[in-house]
């Protein structure tokens, strides 16, 4: 008997072709034609297709003049390609417009045509393609849909993402009710097995415009396996095909989601009838689909950085609490609930030798001294974690669901010295598009029964529910519970040795954490230079108004990441640079950067204000920075105004210069207050506004470091920012006058 899996099937060498295309493959050595498809006569006027096989193309100069020089094969511009990379043109051929692409893989060029088929739906505005001022991943995926919808309009429009273990769920969709919705519907992982998801990492569109035709067979003399992988016309694998019609769809359209050079996901598109979609649109569609991947990937990054902020702040909390207890066990107690919560456990075990505290939700003390002993015969790792532990080892420990999810942490296992975070179970319900067990379909071939993998039938919501789990311990989870560890070993009351070594350890760490701020600039600052100027030559060669308006959008997005990446990297300098403090008169930069303000936000209208401007003692650069951005934030939220109105305004009070920078703009709400200075914070009331959250950080930072202070008021009418420095003493201003 055989079994045949589903990642068995050979789909990269299906020997056919999809009937809306014709492909010919030539031997760039010998310049022959070594395969092609069947219905080539179609287009050209040759009475047997297979007759060309073995034959150059310069034999036949009548069909092939409007296809190729006869001379292309020895052409170095054209040899010199790289294997996959794709030439795209439109030529005519017996009065009718194809679109012809070639392409090099595997010692042969590729020679692909289909029909041009007009558009007939509405174009794309540069609206759309701001992907990047969307603060919700869910809405970039949204906002995704509805652009392709304008350029293909399928029946049923999905983003798809692919879990870890292969299976997927639909995470956003866009449904005109011609089929049903699978929003929120999860997949197997043989729906899209392990050889598919390859290929689309590596062919990222792939149109199936008919399930219903019949594929073209491909005539070759020599070669029987040919790899059409990279091939748009590929026939799709049979078992794709009749699991498409099970859908209840008749065409399918998906385009790859790569984040971090990984699928991530698909865009994939069907429709209740026969559809196909042009090249041009395949195409645009695909170009949408990488800018949404991206702003996905810069909010995941986003999110990444202010997570690695936040924990660092807690880490600095703790290793001070730390250090005011006399041992460990009492460090730890003291700060069991913040222990508990870093990882996001519901409940925290500390032992040492005998002594158990207990924190959140846990197991009695007896169970957890068995959970101990189980751990120290089957756990050989420092750590260990579990979202599954109940399910696998509940019945033998008798366990009840608040040990669904565990993480032990041996910080001496001599001195049974552990840390076990708990998490209760968690009723997982899943909903499945069918049931997700293989259907097996059994046929006798030459004598053999052979089973094979079954396309589903029914896509009817099929329920699951799992009993066992916790909540899935994330990698975020395992990193913190491992910083505590670092925390736990810097400050534990060791020889003194290891106490400066674990100290350089965190100390590394805390750097780390506080230059993330370089690391985004650096490994960003490269492909989007790539991107701007490949989109800078891309309007070049454009001539419509509204292509252009498109490609400028993208450029002005990528200078707004730019722009964003160098407000982190400004945020992160006040905190590292040397500073050099000297008394500064402020007048000529006020004005400066007022001025030039006015013209950046486009606000000729914005009355400024500048009265008395005291010298301050402060950094020469560190107080152009503060300036700039106190000043520009005025004059931009007030540009809206009908009478723009901005005060600039020092002076002397006691030991300190005061300035005060006031504004006719929106306000800030007074929910918001706690989190001003915060990185990336922005305002429900902003939003309307560009900016990224960042300038204020910097600004926070640098008047710490010069000593000094910022402050506000605000309310309905506006708000006004309070910079408060160190005033000039009369010994200072004669030192400097001396120099």
């Amino acid at each position: 008997m055989n079994f045949v899996e589903c990642h068995d099937e050979p789909i990269h060498i299906p020997g056919y072709i999809q009937s809306f295309g014709y492909l010919i493959g030539v031997d760039t050595a010998s310049h022959t034609i070594s395969f092609l498809s069947e219905n080539i006569a179609e287009i050209f006027d040759i009475e047997n297709a297979a007759s060309l096989l073995g034959k150059k193309l310069s034999q036949y100069p009548e069909v092939f003049r409007t296809v190729l020089d006869s001379d292309i094969f020895e052409n170095a511009e054209f040899l010199s390609r790289r294997e996959n990379e794709t030439y795209f043109d439109k030529i005519v051929i017996q009065g009718k417009l194809y679109h012809f692409s070639v392409f090099l893989s595997n010692q042969f060029a590729f020679l692909e045509f289909e029909a041009v088929v007009e558009n007939t739906l509405k174009k794309i505005t540069s609206k759309y393609d701001n992907f990047y001022i969307i603060d919700n991943e869910q809405e970039i995926w949204k906002q995704l849909l509805n652009i392709i919808s304008t350029i293909i309009d399928y029946d049923r429009m999905m983003v798809y993402q692919f879990m870890e273990d292969g299976s997927g769920k639909v995470v956003a969709e866009k449904n005109n009710d011609n089929l049903e919705s699978y929003l929120g519907l999860h997949y197997p992982e043989h729906d899209i097995p392990k050889q598919a998801r390859e290929l689309y990492l590596k062919k990222r569109k792939r149109i199936f415009s008919d399930v219903y035709s019949q594929p073209v067979k491909i005539l070759s003399l020599t070669e029987k396996n040919i790899d059409l992988t990279f091939a748009v016309t590929r026939a799709m694998s049979p078992i794709h095909g009749q699991y498409i019609k099970n859908s209840g769809a008749a065409s399918s359209f998906s385009i790859s989601i790569i984040i971090d050079d990984k699928l991530w996901g698909l865009v994939t598109c069907q429709n209740r009838t026969a559809k196909h979609i042009d090249l041009e649109d395949r195409v645009q569609s695909g170009i949408f689909t990488v800018l949404a991947s991206n702003a996905y990937s810069s909010f995941k990054s986003k999110k990444e950085l202010e997570y690695r902020l936040d924990l660092n702040e807690k880490l600095s909390f703790l290793k001070s609490e730390f250090l005011k207890s006399e041992n460990l066990f009492d460090a730890l107690d003291a700060n069991k609930k913040e222990l508990r919560i870093i990882p996001k456990a519901d409940g925290l075990a500390i032992i040492s030798d005998q002594d158990i505290v207990l924190e959140g939700i846990t197991p009695n003390k007896e169970k957890v001294r068995e959970i101990i002993n189980w751990a120290y015969e089957n756990v050989s790792d420092n750590i260990f974690a579990s979202s599954s532990f109940l399910k696998n080892h509940g019945q033998k420990l008798g366990l009840n669901p608040d040990t669904a999810g565990i993480i032990i942490y041996f910080v001496e296992k001599s001195k049974r010295e552990i840390l076990i975070w708990f998490r209760k179970e968690f009723d997982e319900h899943i909903s499945w598009a069918g049931n997700p067990e293989k259907e097996i379909d059994i046929s006798m071939q030459n004598g053999v029964e052979t089973h094979t993998v079954s396309p589903r039938k029914s896509f009817e919501i099929f329920l699951e529910n799992i009993k066992g789990n916790s909540k899935r311990w994330s990698s975020k989870n395992v990193i913190a519970v491992n910083l505590i560890k670092d925390l736990i070993l810097e400050t534990s009351h060791k020889q003194y040795i290891t106490i400066k070594k674990l100290n350089d350890q965190l100390k590394r760490v805390n750097e780390e954490l506080d230059s993330f701020s370089y690391t985004i600039s650096h490994d960003l600052g490269t492909p989007l230079t790539v991107m701007k100027l490949n989109a800078q030559m891309l309007l070049k060669s454009l001539s419509e108004t509204a292509d252009r308006s498109k490609i400028n959008s993208i450029i002005d997005e990528i200078d707004s990441m730019a722009e964003m990446m160098q407000n982190v990297l400004q945020l992160s300098r006040a905190k590292h640079s040397e500073i050099k403090l000297e008394i500064i008169e402020t007048n000529a930069t006020i004005q400066k950067i007022t001025e030039n303000a006015k013209i950046t936000f486009d606000s000729p209208k914005s009355l400024v204000v500048i009265k008395e401007c005291p010298e301050v003692l402060a950094d020469k650069t560190m107080l152009h920075q503060v300036f700039l951005n106190i000043i520009n934030n005025a004059i931009k939220y007030s540009s809206n105004q009908e009478k723009p109105v901005v005060e600039i305004e020092g002076s002397e009070e006691g030991n300190k210069i005061i300035y005060r920078i006031k504004d006719n703009g929106i306000g800030i709400p007074e929910e918001n207050k706690h989190k001003m200075f915060k990185i990336f914070n922005r305002m429900d009331n902003a939003k309307q506004f560009k900016g990224n959250g960042v300038g204020l950080s910097i600004v926070h930072r640098i008047m710490s470091r010069l000593g000094g202070n910022i402050d506000y008021e605000s309310d309905k009418n506006g708000t006004c920012f309070i910079l408060t420095f160190q005033k000039p003493s009369t010994i200072t201003k004669e030192l400097n006058n001396a120099f």
